[in-house]
């Protein structure tokens, strides 16, 4: 092991937070279901919500078995409530396909719907303990400007890049460890905006710092806009959806937003993503 795993892993043991998707006990269903609640979503919002989840539904089998709506329901305000509906498709083809057990392979696990690349990845690697190149927004940053010298990763994974993360990916049972440790290196210090770099364990051997720590010169990255867009718009009409014990009338709808164009206009897009259904006509409700 090179002195750069052992900086790395060394501080992790030392400083980790306890989270209780990483803890022995948690089971691959468990890390399946906070890496999809983690997807642009920070930890304090979605342990809450992953505890709750957990104990109303602890394997695929017990959330395939209700409607989608509940998994919507359950899913309160972490945003991005299309990841409800995926979890839940994901946890029917586990049942349908897998026995209710969830696939330790890579290959399987991305076959499964709503599953990508880095959460294929991830739920192997720190499901399974497999060894996977596991690149989140926080590994992709430490690494570019550990390895790379650069302050941020371009807009999207490269080839490059993934070949780069795999040269320092350790090739014994450490691997998935390496990969959760600098994700928690990139969360509590190495962060996007104010990296800590007097508290790195690794700042010496960081090509960024040996650089100078250049600014980023690559594509211009906008931050999302949220107040008063079709996002926002939605977000209000889901959360009367998701309050409400039955149907709710269009004049409900009405009451959260003002904009008529723009609020039929997000309803329509609920209702083609299958994250509202109508019952009648002039009521709606979540997905049954």
């Amino acid at each position: 092991m090179t002195d750069l795993h052992t900086a790395v892993l060394d501080w992790y043991d030392a400083h980790q937070r306890d989270l209780p998707w990483r803890r022995p006990e948690a089971t691959p269903w468990g890390v399946m279901v906070s890496e999809f609640m983690l997807q642009q979503t920070p930890v304090v919002r979605v342990l809450p919500v992953w505890e709750a989840w957990m104990e109303r539904w602890p394997t695929p089998g017990a959330l395939a078995a209700e409607p989608s709506g509940e998994a919507v329901r359950a899913w309160g305000r972490l945003g991005y409530p299309r990841r409800a509906l995926r979890l839940h498709a994901a946890a029917t083809a586990i049942v349908e396909q897998h026995g209710g057990h969830v696939p330790s392979s890579y290959d399987g696990l991305l076959a499964l719907p709503g599953i990508g690349d880095y959460t294929a990845a991830a739920v192997a690697s720190f499901g399974f303990g497999r060894r996977h190149v596991v690149l989140d927004t926080n590994v992709r940053r430490v690494l570019a400007r550990l390895l790379a010298g650069q302050e941020l990763p371009a807009p999207s994974v490269t080839k490059a890049e993934r070949a780069l993360a795999e040269t320092v990916l350790p090739h014994d049972d450490s691997a998935p460890v390496w990969s959760v440790a600098v994700m928690e290196l990139g969360a509590l210090v190495c962060t996007a905006a104010s990296p800590r770099c007097d508290a790195c364990p690794v700042a010496r051997l960081c090509a960024w710092q040996e650089a100078g720590r250049p600014a980023y010169s690559g594509p211009e990255r906008k931050a999302q806009a949220w107040a008063g867009t079709d996002r926002q718009c939605r977000g209000r009409l889901m959360a009367v959806l998701r309050d409400a014990d039955g149907p709710v009338h269009r004049t409900a709808l009405e009451a959260v937003w003002d904009k008529p164009a723009q609020r039929d206009r997000s309803l329509a897009g609920l209702l083609e993503d299958g994250l509202a259904s109508q019952v009648g006509p002039d009521t709606f409700a979540l997905p049954g």
